[in-house]
């Protein structure tokens, strides 16, 4: 089997209930806390008792070029306004061939900031997109 170069361009699918939104090529804070309580036990002084208490996620901030898929992602955020649905997502890595890296998967997903593109003639770039999202835990 031969190895796969982990140094290859990287993209992102996000799916939200299964369908996509497309591919990002950017994506920022795929990350989890824990906080630690410190507990003295009295009697031993060798040590102090750290203690899992919280677990916290960050949100997630997707980037990439302006495409037709952007519709998508204003219709999802359109169906926040009548009523919160936190359904499930799924980001997962895939190289340029399309192989998969990796795969994510997020519980009662929310998006919380999506930043469309500045369209100026005087400064040419490519047009991007940023979608954040917010979620409580991942899956199996």
């Amino acid at each position: 089997m031969p190895r796969q170069d982990p140094g290859s361009t990287i993209w992102f699918s996000l799916s939200i209930d299964g369908e996509s939104l497309g591919r990002f090529n950017g994506c920022d804070g795929l990350s989890s806390q824990v906080e630690v309580e410190h507990h003295q036990e009295g009697g031993n002084n060798g040590f102090v008792w750290q203690l899992p208490s919280r677990v916290t996620f960050s949100t997630i901030r997707l980037t990439r070029p302006l495409t037709p898929d952007t519709t998508k992602v204003a219709k999802w955020i359109s169906s926040v306004q009548t009523g919160i649905k936190r359904p499930t997502a799924e980001i997962t890595a895939l190289r340029a061939d399309g192989s998969e890296v990796a795969r994510w998967g997020l519980i009662d997903v929310l998006p919380v900031s999506w930043q469309g593109p500045t369209l100026d003639p005087g400064s040419p770039a490519v047009a991007t997109e940023v979608l954040e999202i917010a979620h409580h835990g991942f899956t199996d």
